[in-house]
């Protein structure tokens, strides 16, 4: 997804982009359990935003490979996983596990990442400070106070070496979790739109990507984001998926394979996110984990 729409998936929302919705009928995947026909194959795909520039070269490469893909453009968050769990689609590609999550639990569905694409890193920036280390101790330091940003933001914070939470942290922490005996600095939660105009006042602040440029800042100006070999990080990696009987396909590994490696894709991918994706090859049992100990996690929260 591009940079545009990180932070309504970060928050788990559902908002309609207003793009026109190309239709769903039942999915004619010649790709099979086994993914092996033996001729051209025909896979559909639903994304949200089919004319982002990594979508183009994407299908042509898929069929040099003899893979016909033919993507399925929803309007609104909410409907890829209902079209892929029903069969109208054969995989998806719009989403982070933790979104995935939240609809396996809400849902009972059991739909599973087959490979990563990107993490859109979540960033602390400074007026006053150019590296974290220069962040006086006892110093303020702004997130959101959202739930979900909030969460990521403090992951970030934690990552950074300014805050010390309380069992390591998760998707689900918030300011009571901040250790303040054992942290550097001080964390107050502002409205995330709010943020950019109140940076000057605070030592740095984790400004959503969607608000960077309204506080006069670029994402180079970041001093501190998600790390995306920080296991805490994972749960935000952006992935394919499938139905759990289809999560071997070759066909559909392959179009995995072809996305993560195929150079005109990859560019697209960071036109679309206005350079700000961190392309991912993530070993697909480590995105499964993921998934698993985050649905855990979100049914304790029930």
């Amino acid at each position: 997804m591009s940079r545009r729409t990180t932070s309504l998936i970060a928050a788990l929302a559902a908002v309609p982009l207003f793009v026109a919705l190309s239709g769903c009928a039942t999915a004619t995947s010649d790709a099979g359990s086994g993914g092996d026909s033996g001729g051209d194959e025909t896979v559909k795909i639903g994304v949200v935003g089919k004319g982002d520039p990594q979508w183009a070269p994407f299908v042509e490469a898929a069929a040099d490979e003899g893979i016909t893909v033919e993507l399925v453009d929803f309007g609104s968050y909410e409907q890829p996983n209902p079209a892929l769990k029903e069969g109208e689609i054969d995989l998806n590609q719009f989403q982070h596990i933790v979104y995935l999550a939240n609809y396996n639990v809400s849902s009972g569905s059991d739909l599973e990442p087959i490979g990563s694409t990107a993490i859109y890193p979540l960033g602390l920036y400074s007026k006053k400070y150019d590296d974290v280390d220069s962040i006086p101790e006892g110093e303020t330091v702004a997130v959101p106070d959202d739930a979900s940003n909030q969460a990521r933001a403090l992951l970030v914070l934690q990552s950074a070496g300014l805050v010390e939470l309380k069992s390591g942290g998760s998707i689900f922490s918030d300011l009571a979790d901040v250790d303040t005996a054992k942290s550097k600095v001080k964390v107050t939660a502002l409205e995330a739109a709010l943020i950019p105009t109140s940076l000057p006042d605070v030592a740095a602040a984790v400004i959503n990507n969607d608000f960077v440029q309204d506080a006069g800042l670029t994402f180079d100006d970041a001093i501190a984001q998600d790390d995306p070999e920080d296991p805490n990080a994972l749960p935000y990696v952006n992935i394919f998926a499938a139905r759990a009987e289809d999560a071997d396909n070759e066909t559909y590994l392959k179009l995995v394979e072809i996305f993560q490696t195929n150079e005109d894709v990859q560019a697209g991918l960071l036109e679309s996110s206005g350079d700000t994706a961190v392309p991912l090859q993530t070993p697909v049992e480590d995105l499964v984990a993921s998934l698993d100990k985050v649905e855990k996690d979100t049914e304790a929260q029930k």
